[in-house]
């Protein structure tokens, strides 16, 4: 079973908008659950999960498929697009915005009342199965303006907003994944917001919730809990060296 803690409504509107048929939009910061909230609802529901981490040099074909040359033969391999809408499984694409601007294009048919897939290469149109579901995400705080979803795009998607958890929850999540006791996870917790606090003075991100996740399973394992937070809340957040000092300083001032 995959553990997910609810921030709000989100399960109960990802449930409606899938039994809808309605495609939906993820957004929010690096590390806040996004991701292990799709697995989630991908077990709560029932349906196969078809994950692609989306990069710069990604395009509509690595989606779709292509035609490649095997043992002397050509033949037409799907790409996980294309095997998630004949399955009819759950499409998600992690941070879209960083594929290329032709991945969006052979999603619209998808993402409307059409739902189809249309295979030029082969001259097939593959009309989606009820169970399929396109699952899209992105961090708007990270991305440039030049790579922000366009309106016209964000408005084929039902949205749920995500951001880190209060306090309490946080350190409820971070006990859960790790083990480890409520003492440490409240005051990973406490740095994890300290850490944020510092974005607002030139850090790029703050301490994600999996990263507290990290530091306390190498707590559980032995590690010094200062030991842990330097490996985690400050060697992973910055090469920056005034910042490095601002981070270690917070560690100081939390742990004493």
């Amino acid at each position: 079973m995959i553990y997910y803690r609810p921030h709000g409504n989100e399960v109960e509107v990802f449930r409606v908008a899938a039994a809808r048929k309605l495609p939906i939009l993820l957004k929010g910061p690096t590390g806040c659950g996004k991701t292990r909230f799709v697995r989630y609802m991908a077990e709560q529901l029932g349906r196969s999960l078809v994950t692609v981490a989306c990069q710069e040099d990604l395009a509509a074909a690595d989606l779709t498929g292509r035609f490649l040359l095997e043992g002397g033969q050509t033949v037409w391999r799907d790409g996980p697009l294309t095997r998630a809408v004949r399955a009819g499984a759950i499409c998600y694409l992690d941070e879209v915005v960083e594929a290329r601007a032709d991945v969006m294009t052979v999603l619209h048919p998808l993402t409307d009342d059409r739902r189809v897939l249309p295979l030029d290469r082969t001259g097939e149109e593959l009309v989606a199965p009820d169970d399929f579901l396109v699952v899209i995400s992105y961090n708007p705080g990270y991305q440039s303006v030049s790579k922000e979803l366009k309106e016209s795009t964000r408005q084929r998607f039902v949205s749920l907003s995500f951001d880190y958890p209060t306090a309490g929850i946080e350190a409820e999540i971070v006990q859960a994944e790790s083990g480890c006791g409520a003492d440490v996870a409240q005051t990973l917790v406490k740095l994890g917001q300290g850490s944020r606090n510092l974005r607002a003075h030139g850090l790029g991100e703050g301490a994600s919730t999996r990263l507290l996740v990290y530091a306390a399973t190498l707590v559980v394992a032995g590690l010094p809990l200062k030991e842990a937070a330097e490996a985690t809340l400050v060697g992973s957040l910055t090469d920056d060296v005034e910042m490095t000092k601002a981070l270690r300083e917070l560690v100081r001032s939390v742990l004493g």
